[in-house]
């Protein structure tokens, strides 16, 4: 069986594109710069109030993105998630195989249902408000995970959305403990604000006794801490994770190795879109420390790759321009 750089697990969801104005988002009664989970109905209402703008559409979701980013540089991935039978679930599958990632929906014969969809609304601050419904994603569980696979990854990592479901929350910490069984390492991110808002709890579930990396940016380290100062959160998140790493936005990113606190700068740009880019920085992150490279280069390779990112629509790079940042650094 092949080995793993990094296994992941997370929601499988149609992302929709759409650029609007802080106004429009007011008008809809849709809270900014967050993800919030809709049933499809609320959700089908948005898009009919924005069919007359320009939209575009990938297979997405956190964890995914990041996965993919992995193997774009090089890297061994698989994915396990939840789709149904239907065209958008067998465009998700056709995608991650040509991105080149393995899957459970490889073996797993989809059931009926709607595959999930999120809504991505993108301001002209390059602020990003999700809207999500997660069609057969609410229902992922341990049944779409893969032991085997899990052995033999390097990393699991676990996307901290995982957290709205009872079934998905028991599926990543199964996951968890399988890869620590397995003498294998584990990551989790936090994944958003209203995540740590109003599921601190279950992502304390997920951690348990702590994991062995962890992603978050600097308004959910600070939340999952509850202070307003990110001293106080960095030492809080060495109580959840050996190693950390905490995006900060243009400033950058602060990582801690298990000694020291190392700082990472930003790339200066003009920021388009950032959807994705904390995905994106994981995705270097994560593939710079499974391919022999120190903390600080692979905290640089995120870095890089989470700039040019975010000069442009959408949550991903095409591949000749990871392999292109990878031959840069």
């Amino acid at each position: 069986m092949a080995r793993y750089d990094v296994y992941g697990l997370g929601n499988a969801l149609l992302d929709i594109e759409c650029e609007v104005s802080v106004e429009t988002l007011q008008s809809l009664d849709i809270d900014k710069g967050v993800m919030t989970l809709l049933d499809e109905e609320t959700q089908d209402k948005i898009l009919s109030h924005l069919s007359d703008r320009a939209t575009k559409q990938t297979s997405g979701g956190s964890a995914a993105n990041t996965i993919i980013a992995i193997s774009q540089f090089g890297g061994q991935a698989f994915y396990s998630c939840k789709v149904a039978n239907d065209a958008f679930g067998q465009y998700y599958l056709k995608d991650l195989l040509d991105c080149g990632v393995a899957t459970n929906l490889q073996q797993q014969t989809p059931g009926d249902g709607i595959t999930g969809k999120c809504l991505v609304l993108v301001t002209p601050d390059a602020d990003r408000t999700m809207n999500t419904f997660l069609g057969v994603s609410a229902t992922f569980s341990d049944q779409e995970l893969d032991g085997e696979a899990i052995a033999k990854s390097q990393y699991t990592y676990i996307e901290g959305y995982l957290v709205t479901g009872e079934t998905s929350k028991q599926a990543a910490i199964k996951a968890r403990e399988l890869a620590t069984a397995a003498g294998q390492k584990t990551a989790l991110t936090l994944s958003d604000l209203n995540m740590v808002k109003f599921f601190k709890d279950g992502l304390r579930e997920m951690i348990g006794a702590g994991v062995d990396l962890l992603f978050a940016n600097e308004s959910e380290a600070l939340a999952m801490a509850e202070t307003e100062d990110l001293g106080e959160a960095i030492a809080h998140l060495k109580t959840l994770a050996k190693t950390f790493a905490i995006t900060l936005g243009p400033k950058g990113s602060v990582i801690f190795d298990g000694e020291n606190l190392l700082e990472i700068a930003g790339y200066p740009v003009k920021a388009i879109d950032t959807v994705g880019a904390g995905d994106m920085y994981a995705g270097g992150v994560l593939y710079g420390i499974t391919h022999g490279m120190g903390w600080a280069d692979a905290g640089r390779l995120g870095s890089l790759a989470s700039s040019k990112l975010v000069t442009s629509l959408g949550a991903r790079l095409h591949t000749e321009e990871t392999k292109a940042l990878l031959n840069a650094l």
